[in-house]
This record gives C-alpha cells, structure tokens and sequence, in this order.
C-alpha cells in the first residue's frame, strides 16, 4: 500500500502517564479507516497529531512523503461537536480562516449544496439542528479541499437517524473526493458502514492490536452487518484488549 498518510509514534506521554508507544499507522488515498477501543487509549491524541495540533511527542507524521510539522490545509478536521461561531453565518464559519474573497461565495454555496445545505448559507448556528450543525462542519472541513479528513466521534451528539443520514453523506463525499479519512468511534456497527480498515488500539500504550479489513461490496447494509462475523471479532477483540 503506497501510504498518503504515514503517522509514526515512537513515544507520546500526559505527564509521567505514557498514552502512545510504537504505533504505526498508514493511510492510502481513497481509503478509510476507524479507530477503536476504550476510552483513555489514545485515539483522540493520535487524532491530534495527525492534524499537526500536537507536537509533543517522539515520531513524524508525513504526508505524501513530506513531513509535517504544523496544522496543514492538506489535512482537515471534524470535531465531535461542531464548534460553530454563534455570531457567524454558516458560510462565514464555513470558509473561517481562510480570508473568503468574493469569487469564494460560488464554491462555498457547492459545498454547502454538496453536505445537504443548500440555502443555510447566511443562516446563525442557533437556527440550526444538531444535524445540519454537523453538516457544517463537515463543509469547514472540507473548505481547503484537503486530501485527508479526520474526524473525532463526529455523530456521537446526534440522533440514531441523523447518525446514520451523516454516515452515509460521509461515505459518499469521502469517495467522491478519494480523501484519506480517519475517524475515531466508539460506535462498531458506524465502523462497519464507513471503512475498508478497522483498526483497535491497545488498552495499554503500545502499537495497534489489531486490524480488521472490511471488504465488503458499498454501498453496505446495516441490518446484514449486525450479524456478519467480522462485528462479533472485533467485538470479542475489543473486550479481550481492555478486559480488567
């Protein structure tokens, strides 16, 4: 697999608390893949180190071969909640950073058409459901047409229709655009649905336990995944990496 993405972690510590050891993680161009396990395992911090916000650490992150050393406009970022500007319009929060200049008005009405929003583009977060909210962000995420997009629980503050409405606008934009994507969940079945890797990180710190290759024909159906073998393996594997 020729790596888009190429995260190494020699050693990541909170105080004298070691969170990351010898992990390795590669991501193609087009591809996607979950991260899993308990809570306190490190997903959300290697999540961060990916997108350059953390660089207290021992390793490199590269991307495309050139190292990073920062937040980059290659590398987009979901938050679990939208973290919108309530003062901003949809579209200002939209293109927030980057100096929108008139000729940005046309692409920022496609994105916001493209995540399901035509027609928000001068409305407040506040006239806004939690979905559409998270459509939003999604669209800042995409804003600098990046070539790797993560996302941390994007859709665990949402409703069970809404999560699956935002899963499947995720897949189908991910695709359309052949983004590298990670995204930490906790939720298996939502790992399921959106990825061709799912890969479990260890309760102690230390490399990735395991990695589970989802192939399985797109677009998938939720009902046959809940009872398909590979849910019940990385299910038994979860509980035997964090088992007391």
């Amino acid at each position: 697999m020729t790596a888009l993405l190429d995260i190494a972690v020699d050693a990541k510590d909170h105080g004298e608390r070691p969170i990351l050891r010898s992990l390795r993680l590669r991501l193609a161009e087009g591809e996607t893949v979950s991260l899993v396990g308990a809570s306190g395992c490190g997903k959300s911090t290697l999540l961060s180190i990916a997108a350059g916000l953390d660089t207290g650490y021992r390793g490199n992150v590269c991307l495309d071969g050139q190292p990073l050393r920062g937040p980059s406009p290659h590398i987009g970022m979901v938050f679990q909640e939208p973290r919108l500007f309530p003062w901003l319009t949809v579209a200002q929060n939209v293109a927030f950073g980057a100096a929108p200049q008139l000729e940005d008005k046309a692409r920022i009405a496609a994105l916001l058409d493209e995540v399901g929003l035509a027609g928000h583009a001068g409305a407040l977060p506040k006239q806004l459901s939690g979905g559409q909210a998270q459509r939003a962000a999604i669209a800042r995420g995409l804003f600098t047409s990046p070539r790797v997009l993560l996302l941390d629980e994007p859709f665990s503050a949402v409703d069970a229709f809404t999560r699956m409405r935002l899963q499947d606008l995720l897949g189908r934009v991910t695709h359309q655009r052949k983004l590298a994507v990670l995204v930490v969940t906790h939720d298996i079945d939502e790992a399921l649905v959106l990825s061709d890797r799912v890969v479990l990180m260890d309760g102690a710190a230390g490399p990735v336990r395991a990695e589970f290759t989802v192939d399985l024909p797109r677009p998938r159906e939720r009902t046959a995944l809940a009872a398909h073998p590979l849910r019940s393996a990385i299910l038994d594997s979860l509980h035997a990496a964090h088992a007391f």
